[in-house]
């Protein structure tokens, strides 16, 4: 079988599979699998083109770690054919964890885990049935091998996935400002000390690189209708599990009854390998197809929310750098107690507060080092002559109320 394809992809054009290990590993369902959760969650409820995929991301990914590859042997550093397709399959299965609706739903299915646990364990599963081919390439994703600087490439503040991610992201939500120059810096990657530095040239393009990011998370990722949405449908999922646990109301829903009927610890997770190939068959279809049934539910908080996210009546999200009122949110609890005859407890699924938080650059989480012309090594805060960036670098937390509009 011709195992050598090439795929069209509307941001890079065309991508060639490197290897035939790599084309088996596609062709994997845990990988498929990928197809059927969008990259953004709910984030289409916003910008309707956001409809692109785990999928196609992982692609993008796996293309630029060959263009980087190819940048560092031109300038003189030695990676082997292993070591390249080793790093190449880490970053192509770098989100094979990810459960349904990406980040929206990740502690809401298995509590206490994250989509990278879950990566490294399905990684050592593909392991398994191919054989050990897949070695090095864990060992390079879990950075135990002694090169590092090739984990940098796939998880750092400049790695390949986030290279991808704002380009994709960009071109289909059309939000312009998260456009980066991913080629250039791509071409000013070097090595230096075992460590992925720029070469002072691309400072600039760096630079546009941490200010795209920050305003994508502003405009996009923490965009307060986004916020709505997920978290609307992470209520809905918490209120199943509720129903499930506590009440003894059984959901016959393949895969996701698993998990709501079930209150998995990460160690059960671990060692029970059912638990992991149940969530290996998840996808949004899922819960999109669960919460279209629980429209009729007779719990009315279930029924409500998911009529309310099905129809787009999403919540109501002030955002401030206030602390919220507590007069105020106690005011709302009370109207929802009253308007949907339940409790005050349960009006907490329609009046509740939460924060968000913007880290564009963390620089105690794996610096991005400019290399200097006279050789030596800085931060990028410190080599950059933009005072913006020192502001970059702090995390802004916001606090956020939500509630239903028909309580005001």
């Amino acid at each position: 079988m011709n195992k050598k394809k090439i795929i069209n992809d509307p941001v890079h054009g065309f991508i060639s599979i490197p290897s035939e290990l790599i084309f088996d590993l596609i062709e994997h369902p845990y990988f498929q699998r990928l197809r059927y959760i969008k990259q953004l969650g709910m984030t289409h409820l916003v910008y309707p083109g956001a409809l692109h995929t785990r999928f196609h991301h992982a692609l993008g990914a796996m293309h630029l770690m060959g263009l980087a590859i190819e940048t560092l042997r031109n300038k003189g550093h030695e990676i082997t054919n292993e070591e390249e397709e080793a790093v190449t399959i880490a970053i192509l299965l770098h989100d094979i964890g990810h459960g349904p609706f990406s980040h929206a739903l990740e502690e809401n299915i298995v509590v206490g885990i994250s989509h990278e646990d879950i990566s490294i364990m399905l990684m050592n599963n593909l392991n398994k049935q191919f054989n050990g081919q897949l070695d090095l390439a864990i060992s390079i994703f879990d950075d135990t091998y002694p090169r590092h600087f090739l984990h940098q490439l796939v998880s750092s503040q400049l790695d390949m996935d986030r290279l991808d991610y704002l380009n994709r992201d960009s071109f289909f939500t059309g939000v312009s400002e998260g456009v980066i120059s991913s080629d250039r810096i791509i071409k000013m990657l070097n090595v230096c000390n075992d460590h992925i530095v720029i070469e002072e040239k691309g400072i600039y393009s760096v630079e546009k690189f941490l200010i795209a990011r920050r305003l994508m998370y502003w405009q996009v990722y923490l965009h307060k209708t986004v916020i709505s949405a997920e978290l609307l449908l992470s209520k809905i999922l918490k209120r199943s599990r509720e129903l499930a646990l506590n009440h003894g109301v059984a959901f016959n829903l393949p895969g996701l009854g698993h998990f709501l009927s079930n209150k998995i610890e990460k160690s059960q997770f671990i060692d029970n390998p059912i638990h992991l190939e149940r969530f290996a068959a998840l996808d949004d279809t899922d819960i999109m197809a669960a919460i279209k049934v629980w429209k009729t539910s007779d719990d009315f908080i279930l029924s409500k929310l998911c009529a309310d996210l099905v129809e787009r009546k999403l919540y109501k999200v002030d955002i401030s750098n206030e602390q919220p009122n507590l007069q105020f949110i106690n005011q709302l609890l009370e109207t929802a107690a009253k308007k949907y005859n339940i409790t005050k407890q349960e009006a907490s699924y329609f009046v509740f507060t939460d924060n968000i938080r913007n880290d564009a650059y963390k620089p105690d989480d794996g610096n991005i080092l400019i290399l200097m012309k006279n050789g030596n090594v800085k931060d990028i805060a410190e080599a950059s002559d933009n005072s913006n960036l020192g502001a970059l670098s702090k995390t802004v937390k916001k606090a956020i109320i939500c509630y239903n509009k028909e309580l005001i």
